[in-house]
């Protein structure tokens, strides 16, 4: 029975959010990841695999009635120089599952884009879904083909299809990995009493988004029948803050100094990406409704509690 919905990259920070929400909504979930997760939740099938192969997805696809795409293997930053993994980690697996869905093209997909690699402003308005998209790095270039895969996918096959352009993610059970998340590596710096490594002056603007805010546009996306072909809506909160304004509210948020150091500015950091949600409000009416500070408390309070 094609009653449940897939997700791929299950054990990322969005994915297990989001296979907790599915769960607790009723809602029978595929969850695959790279390694072992307990999501600790109800009606969840976990499977540990790297799927990269038609088939792997085939025995899956005829179970469900949606696919979430989810996973990647890089950054803008960690994908400097790597073109070919960006082909091989990233656009290969999703290259597979679309081979695969062609045959089931009853299934709809959400697919996990990207806005902050994708999008660089020339002004202060913010970037629309028709925006031009400029990417810096094999990271952002590997999500704009993508893209084009899905959309050619739902040309094709009348595949039905959203994409979601995030901006920058944050939030409680996001942890502190290299080149992932400013704002997990903002705390760690804090709580160990080290230096944070600033790329550039801090005056980049960017546009940042509570994790929950995010995986309610999720679900709103899944609970609601797409129509054919391919979507794009910007998950964002519209509103832009500068690297040093941050700094300055996470200061604020854990009253304690956060020491940094500034260094030359990488050629793959765009100087302002700030981006509308009008579209997701418009066919969804979706707008997040966590403050910064607010969400920083959040997950600074998460942070601490984690530490124990």
């Amino acid at each position: 029975m094609n009653d449940h919905v897939l997700v791929v990259g299950a054990g990322g920070f969005v994915g297990r959010h989001l296979v907790r929400t599915l769960s607790s909504h009723g809602e029978k979930v595929i969850a695959v990841s790279r390694h072992h997760v307990d999501h600790g939740a109800q009606g969840v099938e976990s499977i540990i695999a790297e799927l990269t192969e038609p088939e792997q997805y085939t025995r899956l696809l005829d179970r469900c009635r949606a696919v979430v795409h989810l996973a990647s293997r890089s950054t803008p930053g960690s994908s400097a120089g790597r073109p070919v993994d960006e082909v091989l980690e990233n656009l290969l697996p999703l290259a597979a599952l679309l081979q695969a869905m062609q045959q089931e093209p009853q299934v709809e997909l959400l697919y996990l884009s990207s806005g902050g690699s994708l999008y660089e402003s020339t002004s202060d308005a913010p970037a629309t879904e028709a925006s031009h998209m400029q990417p810096r790095s094999y990271h952002g270039a590997a999500k704009a083909a993508a893209e084009c895969l899905v959309n050619s996918w739902c040309q094709q096959y009348g595949g039905r299809a959203t994409l979601l352009r995030p901006s920058n993610i944050y939030g409680p059970g996001q942890i502190e990995r290299p080149g992932f998340g400013i704002v997990p590596a903002c705390f760690g710096r804090i709580v160990r009493g080290e230096t944070l490594a600033v790329w550039g002056d801090g005056s980049i603007v960017r546009d940042y988004l509570y994790i929950d805010d995010f995986i309610g546009l999720c679900m709103e996306v899944l609970a609601t029948p797409m129509s054919a072909g391919a979507r794009t809506l910007n998950a964002s909160s519209g509103i832009g803050i500068s690297l040093n304004e941050l700094f300055r509210l996470i200061e604020v948020v854990t009253d304690k100094p956060l020491p940094r150091n500034y260094e030359l500015h990488r050629v793959v950091d765009a100087r302002h990406i700030v981006m509308d949600p009008g579209t997701a409000r418009s066919h969804y009416g979706w707008m997040p409704v966590t403050p910064l500070e607010e969400g920083l408390r959040k997950t600074w309070d998460w942070f601490n509690t984690t530490r124990h």
